[in-house]
């Protein structure tokens, strides 16, 4: 068996915290070489006090010797007060610190000062008790990866989902479900996996076995985007239900419907249907990363699949079907097929207005001939006959 080392190091949040006294922590996602993945919780004191030390353990690194030779990172010291703006705009500075962190060396990155940090602790597995008069406030890292002490309105309340069905884990890291269960979501991952704790217990979950407690729907579900987005398949897949596609490693297909649950709605080329997207890629991104995630879990199971569901609600969730995606996306190809069209047929005519042009000549009217001397004394007037007649 390998080394033990950390692959990467994720800032999730922080929590506010009232029990002994009101303090702040911050929640790191430590992902490790084995493919587990674990949270752990740290003071910000915590985390200079470590700083600190690894300076000590490497002090050429740290710049001690030679400021020019400094490649550990910079953190700023604890200030005497921290308040909650103090927590919020620290994280942008932790999440470039452990990035960091993560691309020294390896004998910086993988020593065991490192390692013994990031350790899950007996702390880190207590959750707040039901007993507790206020339990602790998180806060999120905004997706977008910006965050703004000025932008703090309140703590973000985790969504409460319920288990439709009992669900036994198959890897370190998943957590077990009992039908009724009720969790709370920490993350939502575009692969269907949820991050979720309960009581003592947190893991993965596949979303498929939640549900919101006051409407079978998911309001965060996006519309369908029916211009689609590039991507490329990286693992092969073969359609088990009769709304799946089949699709060998390497292919390229457009996403038109993504959905939380972690099964995309994609097309190739007139043809939709399911298709999981731990299998996909971005076109253009790196696909080693994604590929080990596929290692660790594989992808969810789909809602149709769980033959013994019990959901709280009395009407099923909202589904589009596929006939209706196959519709409306045939009807914008071919909207976008007359549009392209149109633009080159538009470009042409510029070309066409500034190519020379020669003036045609006008038409000259017909010259009739000449009448004959006895036809003009028959029409002429009488007036014009006596002066003819004089003349002679």
């Amino acid at each position: 068996m390998g080394d033990t080392f950390i692959r990467h190091i994720a800032l999730l949040g922080f929590e506010k915290r009232f029990v002994p006294s009101q303090h702040y922590v911050y929640m790191f996602l430590v992902k490790w070489q084995d493919l587990s993945e674990k949270v752990v919780y740290r003071r910000f004191t915590e985390i200079y006090e470590f700083h600190k030390t690894l300076k000590e353990l490497f002090p050429i690194e740290a710049g001690d010797i030679s400021s020019e030779s400094r490649i550990i990172p910079h953190l700023p010291a604890p200030r005497w007060f921290d308040g909650q703006r103090a927590a919020e705009s620290r994280q942008g500075t932790l999440t470039e610190y452990c990035n960091a962190l993560m691309g020294l060396p390896v004998k910086i990155s993988r020593c065991p000062h490192v390692l013994d940090f990031f350790k899950v602790r007996p702390d880190d597995l207590k959750l707040p008790t039901d007993s507790q008069v206020k339990k602790p406030e998180t806060y999120l890292v905004p997706k977008d990866g910006k965050s703004n002490a000025a932008d703090i309105t309140g703590p973000i309340i985790l969504q409460t989902y319920r288990a439709v069905a009992d669900y036994e884990k198959s890897s370190r890291t998943e957590m077990a479900l009992a039908t009724g269960d009720v969790v709370d979501v920490v993350e939502k991952s575009e692969s269907g996996w949820w991050f979720c704790q309960m009581k003592t217990k947190r893991g993965w979950v596949p979303a498929s076995y939640l549900e919101p407690l006051d409407s079978p729907d998911e309001v965060e579900d996006p519309e369908p985007n029916y211009a689609g987005e590039p991507y490329v398949t990286i693992k092969t897949y073969t359609a088990i239900l009769e709304d799946e596609v089949s699709l060998k490693q390497g292919e390229t297909i457009e996403v038109i419907h993504k959905l939380l649950d972690g099964w995309w709605v994609i097309r190739k080329e007139d043809v939709t249907g399911y298709f999981p997207s731990m299998y996909l890629q971005k076109a253009g991104e790196d696909i080693a990363q994604a590929q080990r995630q596929i290692k660790s879990r594989g992808a969810p199971p789909r809602r149709s699949s769980i033959s013994n569901a019990h959901s709280i609600h009395q009407r099923s969730r909202k589904r589009i079907s596929q006939d209706t995606y196959r519709r409306n996306s045939v009807r914008f190809l071919q909207q976008r097929r007359r549009q392209t069209r149109s633009e080159q047929q538009g470009a042409r005519s510029p070309l066409t207005e500034e190519q020379p042009q020669t003036e045609r000549p006008k038409p000259q009217p017909a010259v009739p001939p000449r009448p004959s001397a006895d036809l003009i004394l028959n029409r002429c007037s009488e007036s014009t006959k006596r002066k003819l007649a004089s003349a002679v």
